[in-house]
């Protein structure tokens, strides 16, 4: 009798183990550190065109939609439409801002074309 407690003990501190480092390193959560500290993340699943990536930048979270088309040789993401996902915390942003981030979504999509949703789109064309 004694076994089996000590069994379900063991078996409940590793999947609390687990848990903990499942929490630790979330992806998500990795995010939402990098917004409060205020740096780039980039936070993404390349192998499913379906769903939006995450990014953050100075404190900001975008939400970049991706679109599936045919480039010369192959079918890859051809168009994101990104905008941050609160309006009123884009205070303080310059156009090279805008620019780094879009460098940044160049690396993991080169060929896709970047268009921006309101109001970023007319900041970024209103002196052009």
């Amino acid at each position: 009798m004694i076994w089996v407690i000590r069994l379900v003990l063991l078996v409940l501190i590793i999947f609390i183990i687990y848990r903990i480092l499942v929490f630790l390193f979330h992806p998500r959560r990795k995010l939402e550190l990098a917004r409060e500290q205020q740096k780039f993340y980039f936070y993404d699943d390349a192998d499913n065109v379906r769903k939006n990536f995450l990014l953050t930048h100075k404190g900001v979270i975008f939400e970049g939609e991706k679109y599936l088309g045919a480039t010369k040789d192959t079918f890859d993401v051809v168009t994101i439409s990104i905008g941050p996902q609160h309006v009123m915390s884009l205070k303080g942003f310059v156009r090279e801002d805008f620019q780094e981030i879009e460098q940044k979504i160049h690396e993991h999509y080169p060929k896709a074309i970047i268009d921006w949703k309101s109001p970023v789109k007319e900041f970024l064309y209103s002196a052009k």
